[in-house]
């Protein structure tokens, strides 16, 4: 099994059911990309470089969907964190259902667009 597939069967139910859901939307979207685990935790690559990660973040209770270059992108502000970080800017979800697969999609478009 790989360690990405290990790392989300480890996690709670809750963050599992949205880090599949968010994989399953990337997929999608970035056909070509490669899913790996870097710095301990699921990052996916497009084109060679670090496109977004999934970091599951059980203290706060959300799962953090960071993209590498969030600063670049010019759409979807009022739901992008940047939480005092220089590049990366994050979709957070508390839950399954609050995902909103049109804002997740038109990020990961916008995203895209960049490499």
């Amino acid at each position: 099994m790989k360690p990405t597939a290990i790392f989300i069967l480890e996690q709670e139910e809750n963050y599992q059911m949205m880090m599949l859901h968010v994989l399953a939307v990337v997929e999608k979207e970035l056909p070509n990309h490669e899913l790996l685990l870097k710095w301990g935790i699921p990052f996916v690559y497009y084109k060679k470089n670090p496109f977004c990660y999934l970091l599951p973040n059980s203290k706060k209770g959300f799962l953090d969907v960071g993209f590498s270059k969030g600063f670049q992108l010019k759409r979807n502000q009022e739901v992008l964190i940047d939480e005092k970080r220089n590049t990366v800017k994050s979709l957070r979800y508390f839950s399954i259902d609050e995902i909103e697969n049109k804002v997740l999609i038109d990020v990961i478009q916008e995203a895209k667009s960049l490499y």
